[in-house]
């Protein structure tokens, strides 16, 4: 079979010869790695603050739960960045760019603009009017969204697909550390800022969110002394037209051309496959409030055992997407993801206890890092380089769109029939993800 350029060989997935063991585990030193460790940070470090963490800021000031599900929606952001991703691909910055480059001047810009949207949530108070809150929590989830486009394509063209696993293992481990930073440590700091014992206490979520907005240093500091990959020379547009179409038709058609009949496929896949971690994830922070479970107490669990099954369960993810194949993984994913949902079906009828809450989030935390690793492997195997930002921000935009427009109905759902109930909806949420896995992985062995 003729090979298109950008095109990944449909089979075998595996190399026939596989790396050594200490091969495997040395990459995870190399330069391009450790930088997508920082990286990864910096783009995980805002999504929470919009949404898991914002949500249990809101339930403790007195917010219904349907507005905070409502509120949700504001993470469609990242469902449509396919639509501004063009402009990312191609369009310089004034200045930026010629100082940078492409790919780092867009991360500055919306790492500066990340910064600024935290600083303004930071200031206002949800309990005097929710609008300057929301609209600078749009600005967050927007320019957060615009620095993953970037950051996909820079780290795409950072290294061959033979690398791409270990740099979605180091990108993920950054990834989410930050979101338990922004998680339990911003719980954490809120609780050490009260100056009272009980009561919502906006000064306190001031202080914390103020200090997540400059966490966002050291992914500057990276971004300025990292290199800029290879630029790849695009042909010049003659005029408005032809640049409109290589910027926005081209890249969606080249996937087509590629996949041809597997594109519908992968799409649903991808549609779908996160789909349980997502809707839950809304709910999950006003349920500890709702059980009782304290700022402290949630952030001490998620801070030691989160960190720790986030980190084991991104590094087993890669390494196993490096030695049995990514599709072996990416099912082994979708099993656990939905089965760790029931866990907290299961601690909803527990009731307040701390050892069963470390058990479900340590089980969660491991299942979403395998999950997450070996998915974002599989979309980086699927994108042409020469349209990497587009096609990227085309697939992960995807993986968002239905998950958050259902989320945003989760706290009806929740009022209506109770948390247990809930939980165990979003764990067969993830049944049509397995039989999607099988059959890609199944036209992925066929002779095309």
């Amino acid at each position: 079979m003729r090979m298109m350029p950008g095109m990944l060989p449909s089979a075998p997935e595996s190399p026939q010869v596989k790396p050594s063991w200490g091969a495997t585990l040395r990459v995870y030193l190399e330069p391009a790695t450790l930088r997508m460790l920082a990286l990864g940070f910096a783009a995980g470090l805002p999504l929470l603050l919009v949404l898991g963490t914002l949500s249990f800021r809101l339930r403790e000031a007195g917010i219904s739960r349907a507005t905070i599900g409502e509120l949700s929606w504001v993470g469609l952001a990242y469902a449509f960045k396919w639509a501004w991703a063009p402009l990312v691909d191609r369009v310089p910055l004034p200045g930026l760019t010629r100082w940078l480059g492409r790919r780092r001047s867009w991360l500055l810009l919306s790492q500066f603009a990340i910064m600024a949207g935290l600083i303004g949530m930071a200031l206002a108070n949800p309990q005097q009017g929710l609008a300057i809150l929301v609209w600078c929590a749009l600005i967050v989830a927007f320019a957060s969204a615009t620095q993953d486009i970037a950051l996909d394509a820079y780290r795409i063209e950072s290294a061959g697909s033979e690398r791409q696993a270990a740099l979605a293992a180091a990108y993920q481990t950054g990834y989410r550390v930050a979101m338990i930073w922004a998680g339990a440590g911003v719980l954490w700091l809120a609780a050490r800022a009260e100056l009272q014992a009980t009561g919502y206490q906006n000064a306190a979520w001031t202080t914390a969110y103020l200090v997540m907005a400059a966490s966002m240093l050291p992914g500057v500091l990276t971004v300025l002394l990292s290199p800029e990959p290879a630029r790849r020379e695009l042909p010049p547009a003659r005029n408005a037209a032809e640049w409109l179409r290589g910027a926005l038709v081209e890249p969606f058609a080249d996937f087509l051309r590629r996949y041809k009949w597997q594109a519908a496929l992968i799409l649903a896949l991808i549609a779908v496959y996160r789909i349980s971690d997502v809707v839950m994830g809304i709910m999950a922070n006003p349920f500890y409030v709702d059980m009782g479970y304290s700022k402290d107490e949630v952030a001490a669990v998620t801070k030691v055992y989160g960190v720790i099954m986030t980190l084991v369960g991104a590094f087993v993810g890669g390494v196993l997407a490096l030695r049995l194949g990514v599709m072996r993984v990416l099912m082994l994913g979708a099993v656990l993801s939905a089965a760790s949902n029931l866990l907290f079906a299961w601690l909803a009828g527990h009731g307040h206890d701390v050892h069963a809450l470390i058990f479900v989030i340590s089980a969660d935390n491991l299942s979403s890092g395998i999950a997450s690793a070996a998915f974002i492997a599989y979309l980086s195997s699927l994108t042409n380089i020469s349209y990497s930002a587009t096609q990227y921000a085309l697939f992960s935009s995807m993986m968002l769109l239905a998950p958050k427009f259902i989320a945003g109905f989760s706290g009806h759902y929740v009022d209506a029939y109770g948390y247990s109930q809930f939980f165990v909806s979003t764990a067969l949420l993830g049944l049509p993800v397995l039989l999607l896995v099988a059959l890609a992985a199944r036209a992925q062995r066929a002779p095309t």
